[in-house]
């Protein structure tokens, strides 16, 4: 028990996006998310120039202030064409700039929001048809969790950053290097003093945030990791209870919260540090300005106009270097984010929808399969051999049942000839063609499979019939529902086949659904038929229910079932044994079952023992 608290934890630790260092690569590469603004890219640019107007009014808002302030203490405000303007004049101008940049920042926000909104649609979209033609390998070398984030946190942030982080980054960009402009104008001496005295206390403060959010994140990881173990408790109370070890969690659970508290105490203590040195320093610092200031105003080298216009770039300037800090780490974030959204698209698909000459129809295929010396390990176990030289024919039509012990290679052999890995050696040819010169898109559409474990998606009995084929018109679906002993039982709902099976078909039973999914294959109407047994977890009415449709559905059709239940392929064709990667056996029910020595017999043996 106590091994399990060093899994990985889940919670708010878990969802962050990584970072990317800010290097010229990572800037070029993650630029490359860009491609998807290029339909957008007039709006864009119109919310950039908005954006630009609506910064400029705003670093014109001190200025106006300072000339208000002048004409207030009697200095009156002339402009280069000698015409003096009056308070109230002056007091209109600043209020044309609010309106101004109001109206700015409206077209600014409104632009850069359809802008985003459609971009992240775009790039969603993408992923996901990226996601759907990935091959089978690659949802095997990585995790569920970790590929959904792509499309959710990833995309999440890369919109955050169109619709927010952009605008904030250039805003602050320029409201410092214009804000620094602007008291270099209005005093150069001051401006001097200023710049010489904030600088460190930024410095500083940039560092204190980021030993912060260190501390920070490592007090969620403490508080997810005290999480887990109260999820696995309660879990598995049952086991606790039986191995009498309350106290031992108890005890687990107290020493990961005192972790917890020790990460919060120190990450307090930083932050209690943080905002003395903010409070000390940032307004030691005005303080020190304002005394220049009020020195030289008291010398007659400033007036008190230019002094409220400095103070208040001054609180611009150092607002926009704080807000640097942050859209430094937010930038970070964006980076690695268009990084694992960069990559995922970049991984090669499947080779779907192949070119074709012009004028050549697509393949018909009969069902002929023949596997040649066939070979195959997982690209994740290359160092475990799963099949070893298998080689069969099937002829069109027949029924082959697939037996052997769990682990021996049945499913593979079925895997391989819906392509779903490449061969490690040999051939499978249907109708003489080779496998890897066939379209996967014309080769699928000629097999269907009633797996064991049937999966129905979310919606209504219709949608996951009309699977097989949806452009199947209604009397089709009901000769399909009919055939696979469906059509009954779909009756007696209210909603009929606009009934509504739940998440995973959990609405239905196991029989209700395997006589779905055949009558969803049946629609389908295949050359191939791949049968993973589907009777062997369900019931004797169901099971018989289920075995007529699968009769019906397997008539002048090429069918490979994997068997579980033996006696249920007394009527196949042909048995091949598998064991150990390799076909030990070959025949009839009646032949295999004669060898006594034989891996079939002793199986058959043993399932009649069992029951």
């Amino acid at each position: 028990m106590a091994a399990r608290s060093g899994l990985n934890t889940s919670g708010n630790a878990g969802t962050d996006v990584p970072k990317a260092k800010l290097t010229k690569e990572t800037i070029q590469h993650g630029l490359r998310i860009f491609r998807f603004v290029r339909p957008y890219r007039v709006k864009f640019f119109i919310g950039l120039l908005l954006l630009l107007l609506s910064s400029a009014t705003t670093m014109c808002f001190p200025w106006v202030i300072g000339k208000l302030t002048d004409a207030a203490n009697g200095k009156p405000f002339v402009l280069p064409n000698g015409f003096t303007l009056s308070i109230s004049q002056i007091a209109m101008g600043l209020f044309g700039v609010i309106l101004l940049q109001g109206l700015f920042s409206f077209g600014r926000i409104w632009l850069f929001t359809q802008v985003s909104e459609f971009t992240v649609r775009d790039i969603r979209q993408a992923l996901y048809a990226k996601f759907v033609s990935l091959p089978i390998p690659y949802f095997e070398k990585n995790r569920v969790g970790a590929i959904t984030s792509r499309i959710t946190s990833d995309v999440a942030q890369i919109q955050d950053s169109f619709s927010l982080t952009l605008a904030e980054l250039f805003r602050q960009v320029m409201t410092l290097v214009v804000g620094i402009a602007f008291i270099m104008m209005v005093s150069v001496k001051l401006s001097l003093f200023m710049l010489l005295t904030f600088p460190p206390i930024v410095v500083v403060a940039m560092v204190f945030g980021r030993k912060i959010r260190v501390l920070a994140k490592a007090t969620q990881d403490e508080l997810a990791k005290t999480n887990v173990i109260v999820e696995e408790t309660l879990q598995g109370i049952n086991s606790v209870k039986a191995f009498t070890n309350e106290q031992f969690e108890t005890l687990r659970y107290g020493n990961s919260l005192m972790a917890t508290t020790r990460a919060a105490l120190r990450s307090n203590l930083y932050r209690g540090g943080f905002v003395s040195f903010v409070i000390i320093g940032l307004f030691g610092g005005i303080i020190l300005v304002l005394w220049r200031a009020a020195s030289l105003v008291a010398a007659g080298q400033m007036t008190i106009g230019d002094l409220t216009s400095f103070a208040l770039y001054t609180i611009f300037i150092g607002a926009s270097v704080g807000g640097l800090g942050e859209l430094y780490g937010k930038v970070q974030s964006t980076l690695g984010a268009s990084e694992r959204i960069l990559e995922t698209l970049d991984e090669e698909s499947e080779p779907v929808h192949r070119a074709k000459p012009a004028g050549q129809a697509p393949v018909q295929l009969r069902g002929d399969i023949e596997y040649e010396n066939v070979q195959f390990h997982y690209p994740t176990r290359p160092d475990l051999a799963v099949l070893k030289d298998i080689s069969f024919s099937i002829e069109a039509g027949e029924k082959v049942a697939l037996v052997g012990p769990s682990g021996a290679g049945k499913s593979t052999i079925v895997q391989l000839l819906m392509h779903f890995y490449e061969l490690s050696g040999g051939h499978i040819r249907i109708d003489g063609h080779d496998l890897n010169q066939l379209d996967l898109t014309e080769l699928r559409q000629h097999i269907g499979i009633v797996p064991q474990e049937t999966l129905l998606f979310g919606g209504t009995i219709r949608e996951n019939i009309l699977y097989g084929r949806p452009d199947a018109s209604e009397a089709d679906i009901i000769d399909a529902a009919r055939r696979a002993n469906a059509w009954q039982f779909i009756q007696s709902f209210p909603e009929g086949l606009e009934t509504i099976v739940g998440e995973r078909g959990i609405k239905l039973s196991g029989g209700q659904r395997q006589r779905i999914a055949i009558a969803r294959a049946i629609l389908k109407n295949p050359a191939i038929l791949l049968l993973d047994e589907a009777t062997s977890a369900l019931d004797s009415e169901s099971e018989k229910l289920v075995q007529q449709a699968m009769d019906e559905l397997m008539q002048n059709r090429t069918s490979i079932i994997i068997a579980h239940r033996l006696s249920t392929i007394r009527k196949v064709d042909k048995i091949l044994v598998i064991d150990g990667g390799r076909i030990v056996e070959q025949g009839s029910h009646e032949e295999l079952s004669d060898n006594e020595n034989g891996l079939y017999a002793n199986l058959l043996k043993l399932q009649f023992e069992l029951t």
